[in-house]
């Protein structure tokens, strides 16, 4: 059997707690600009549409496949351009593009401009996969979990926050949400270029840039190239793909089977938020020193294996909340999987394994509506007869669970 070593790697230089505040920030403001468009854009598109909601949701799934196709194409490309000229112009370059974005959906005129807005969203959606490599490049392997897991609470903190803000912008003017992300976005675009440092020094930059591994294929073989890297691929592109359920399944599932309405979803959400954060910002650090990256990262796939099956079998919606602190947990695989990913790579290939990853969410992202709405659909209409409304979140938990023994194989 072929022997794997991993690539020797120049000393990283002692953790900058000033870098590491940098990149929170700069997360944090991506994520709420983005949470602050998240309940107006149906009720954007809708108005395009006359109030057809039918129409309105195929639109919809147009504009998650441009999303994700050019998250799939860009990803790559973008991970390659980090490794070359820096992690700090690709934020930029991203926080600019975004920017666009809003303005574009704040301003338009026809769901064209909308369609727009959300291929130029794709192209640049690199501020989180550039901020893992970020981390790589500023904190040793035995610290990068716990760094992981502080980006993670910026992630949810934005998220529960923005979706808030917007709904409460939005009923004073549908486009104002939009306005109010752009200007988020220009503010960490100037955030970025006056304060943001270069975490990659010339000498650890890749020597050239590389075209033909600039794309989804070639970035794969960056995978392949070592079994262990390709296990932790095959990892994470289960675990983006069950989560799709959440974005695709969730509010149509809460409604059918436990009556909520608006105000209630809003609640769940942020409680699912509010969890996420308390686990990465102070679980992560002590789960991972205590068990290592690879149990830790067991540990997190088996709660979320059980916390999605407990949501598609709770029968309340009080059993549904009480499986939100099991399945909260599962926030400590993705920080854990990165610190084991960005070990079995060279400084100089942080981005393009970034960028591997990021092509990964964007197939997840492609393929995951259809199979979750799919069963939804089937669930609740042809197949009701099994009694299983909750089965895109068992099928979620399988792939979950098939993770966790990819993991157990693959990390040891």
């Amino acid at each position: 059997m072929a022997r794997y070593t991993v690539p020797v790697q120049p000393p990283i230089p002692p953790v900058r707690a000033a870098a590491l505040r940098f990149i929170f920030v700069t997360v944090a403001l991506d994520m709420l600009a983005f949470g602050l468009a998240l309940p107006v854009l149906p009720r954007l598109v809708e108005g395009f549409l006359a109030g057809d909601t039918v129409a309105a949701a195929t639109v919809f799934g147009v504009f998650s496949f441009a999303f994700n196709l050019m998250q799939f194409l860009c990803a790559p490309v973008l991970g390659a351009l980090s490794d070359r000229f820096g992690r700090r112009p690709v934020i930029l370059l991203s926080n600019l593009g975004l920017g666009i974005d809003h303005v574009l959906l704040a301003m338009a005129p026809s769901l064209g401009w909308l369609l727009a807005a959300r291929i130029i969203a794709g192209l640049c959606a690199a501020t989180v996969s550039t901020a893992f490599a970020y981390i790589a490049d500023v904190t040793p392997p035995e610290g990068r979990a716990k760094a992981m897991g502080l980006v993670g609470v910026a992630f949810g903190l934005g998220f529960v926050v923005g979706p808030a803000m917007g709904g409460l912008l939005g009923a004073m003017d549908p486009r104002l949400p939009f306005w109010v992300a752009a200007g988020l976005s220009g503010l960490n675009f100037l955030y970025g270029f006056f304060v943001l440092p270069e975490s990659l020094p010339p000498e650890r930059r890749a020597a050239r840039f590389r075209p033909r591994q600039a794309n989804p294929f070639g970035a794969f073989a960056l995978l392949r190239g070592d079994r262990v890297l390709l296990g932790l691929g095959a990892v994470a592109f289960l675990k983006h793909l069950s989560h799709v359920v959440l974005p695709v399944v969730f509010v149509l599932y809460a409604g059918w089977r436990y009556g909520w309405d608006a105000a209630m979803l809003g609640f769940t959400l942020a409680l699912v938020g509010i969890c996420s954060a308390v686990v990465q910002g102070l679980l992560v650090g002590p789960v991972v020193a205590r068990l290592g990256e690879r149990r830790a990262l067991i540990l997190g796939l088996a709660c979320g294996a059980a916390g999605f099956a407990g949501f598609g079998l709770a029968p309340s919606a009080s059993w549904f909340w009480a499986c939100l602190p099991l399945f909260a947990l599962w926030d400590i695989a993705g920080p854990a999987l990165q610190a084991l990913a960005t070990r079995r790579v060279a400084p100089d290939r942080q981005g393009a394994l970034q960028g591997a990853f990021g092509s990964l969410q964007g197939i997840s992202g492609l393929i995951g509506p259809f199979i979750f709405a799919g069963s939804f659909a089937f669930a609740i209409g042809g197949g009701a007869r099994l009694g299983l409304p909750g089965l895109p979140f068992l099928l979620a938990a399988a792939m979950v669970g098939g993770a966790a023994l990819v993991a157990w194989r693959a990390a040891r």
